[in-house]
């Protein structure tokens, strides 16, 4: 997937990453210039600009993108990049932060396809902690299995296939959905297209062999 992240700070970077990692086309923009040198130095296509700006935004592909990720610290310039992005169709990520009043969080919810706020992860951390219980279970799990999206191309070994046929050693299908449409668990009749979304769980060290068996 060709997707645009504005904003290179501690989410934006770390989102970038495992993104590329999963082997999706990454654009950064950034307004900080020490930031976008980073992220340049790390390998990623870089637009310096405000990402708020509609110009910025075309100058790093947002009419071809697949998905828009808003994820500075700014909910309002967050906000103007997401009402750009889906102007050109993408699907849209608005990060804001969790202290948001509620009617502001429902307009902003109506206009974007999903909102996040990190902090959110941290404090249940935290909670969890502070009550006597473990938070590194799902990092331990995270340490042998990624989740990840792969979009199946034209001639893929899948399609034509039911999802719920879909046998790959070390992977397993959890959702599935047609191109810019919602995932959703894969009725037992439901069959792979071209142009569609299979959601997986797989061991990290097999990434490469299933998506070869899976997308050729």
């Amino acid at each position: 997937m060709r997707l645009v992240i504005v904003g290179y700070g501690r989410v934006g970077a770390r989102t970038a990453r495992i993104l590329r990692e999963e082997g999706h086309d990454v654009t950064i923009v950034e307004v900080d210039e020490p930031k976008a040198e980073r992220a340049r130095k790390e390998g990623f296509e870089v637009v310096h600009g405000d990402g708020g700006h509609a110009n910025v935004l075309l100058e790093a592909g947002v009419e071809a993108a697949d998905a828009l990720g808003a994820l500075t610290g700014d909910p309002t310039v967050n906000y103007a990049a997401c009402i750009v992005g889906r102007e050109h169709g993408c699907r849209t990520v608005l990060r804001v932060s969790e202290d948001f009043r509620e009617e502001k969080y429902r307009r902003y919810a109506e206009d974007v396809d999903e909102i996040v706020y990190p902090e959110r992860l941290g404090a249940a951390g935290a909670k969890t902690a502070l009550l006597g219980g473990s938070f590194n279970a799902l990092g331990d799990l995270t340490e042998r299995l990624r989740i990840t999206v792969v979009t199946v191309p034209e001639g893929a070994p899948v399609v034509g296939r039911r999802v719920n046929d879909i046998d790959v050693e070390g992977a397993r299908v959890y959702a599935h959905g047609p191109a810019r449409a919602g995932m959703t668990i894969p009725l037992p009749a439901t069959t792979v297209d071209p142009g569609d979304r299979l959601a997986l769980i797989l061991e990290r060290d097999r990434v490469e062999d299933v998506r070869r068996a899976l997308l050729g």
